[in-house]
């Protein structure tokens, strides 16, 4: 019986696997790191704000002129900021630590395409639901407001207007993040495979002799 050197008896996966595993790694840790990122930044301009006002949104809170922004909104009868998303918030960390768990497991057993799938649900995700929010915020004014606007959506992408404030948004660096986690997803599912192993060929059973 021929036995293998212990070096060729580790090699458990054939290493087009161990290239996909590791690009699945690189996912997994890329979509966990985004969740402590900026992911979008929204700016007002107006001529009384000559620096404009930011706000800065992550996936588990806001940053940046807060205040400035509600008191600003109280005059239009906007809710306040904070009180948005609140449960996306909360649960957030739990969320992203899940899916990027997830998407390794799912190269792990060789899910092809899954990866993929798991890692674009939290940039897909975070977009339908900012927008969403975008959208309520803008179509739950209070009429009794000292300023009345017709109901409005926030864009989420480029420029707009809101009364006499110009808006600026665009995606920050947690975002981009995530695209790279689906990148490297999709590195993962698509990498060829290695053959798996074939049988040993059969042999034909030698005709019987003659009898004695």
């Amino acid at each position: 019986m021929v036995t293998l050197p212990s070096s060729a008896r580790s090699r458990t996966r054939p290493p087009r696997v161990r290239g996909s595993l590791a690009f699945a790694a690189i996912a997994s840790v890329a979509l966990g790191f985004s969740w402590f990122l900026p992911w979008w930044q929204f700016r007002l301009l107006a001529p009384q704000y000559p620096q404009g006002l930011e706000l800065v949104v992550f996936l588990y809170g806001l940053g940046g002129d807060v205040q400035e922004v509600d008191t600003i909104n109280h005059y239009i009868g906007m809710a306040r900021l904070e009180d948005a998303a609140p449960l996306e918030r909360a649960w957030s960390g739990w969320i992203v630590a899940g899916l990027a768990l997830a998407l390794f497991a799912a190269a792990v057993v060789r899910l092809r395409w899954l990866p993929i799938v798991v890692a674009a649900v939290l940039p897909v995700g975070f977009l339908v639901d900012t927008w969403l929010w975008l959208h309520h915020y803008g179509h739950s004014l209070d009429p009794e407001a000292p300023l009345t606007l017709k109901a409005f959506t926030p864009v989420l992408f480029g420029e707009g207007h809101i009364g006499q404030f110009g808006t600026r948004a665009s995606p920050m660096a947690g975002f981009w993040l995530a695209l790279v986690a689906v990148i490297f997803a999709v590195f993962s599912a698509t990498r060829p495979r290695a053959p798996g192993p074939t049988a040993p060929p059969v042999r034909a059973a030698p005709p019987p002799g003659p009898a004695p």
